[in-house]
């Protein structure tokens, strides 16, 4: 009564694929490089520095964070006052921005003292 095996039986593998597909979905969604979603300007060229910097983000509607928690209009410079001079401080500014709130919220962060301060962007 021995029977020949003439068809696959795909079912097991289907459920194995689907598992699969479920674990990297919920994986891929934990791997992201910023959690506030930003447009960045476009540089042909950029530096490469590896030291961990402050992040002041801008978003395109005008809200302001640092190293991703939100802070007010003032909220900035007294997240700023108990870091060293010599930090490195990182803008990333939406390339819509509106440039007079950039340069406002640049110049307050030179105005404390932060000598380092650059725009990150993307390279081109």
């Amino acid at each position: 009564m021995e029977r020949e095996l003439d068809q696959i039986n795909v079912i097991p593998l289907v459920d194995v694929m689907l598992v699969l597909l479920v674990i990297v979905l919920t994986t891929a969604t934990f791997i992201s490089t910023g959690q506030i979603p930003v447009d960045l300007a476009k540089a042909k060229e950029s530096g490469d520095r590896q030291d961990t910097p402050l992040v002041v983000t801008l978003t395109a509607d005008g809200q302001l964070f640092m190293n991703d928690q939100p802070v007010g209009e003032d909220g900035l410079q007294n997240a700023l006052a108990s870091q060293p001079r010599q930090t490195l401080v990182v803008v990333r500014a939406d390339r819509v921005t509106i440039l007079e709130r950039f340069v406002k919220v640049v110049d307050d962060i030179r105005g404390m003292g932060f000598q380092q301060v650059s725009l990150e962007v993307i390279r081109s």
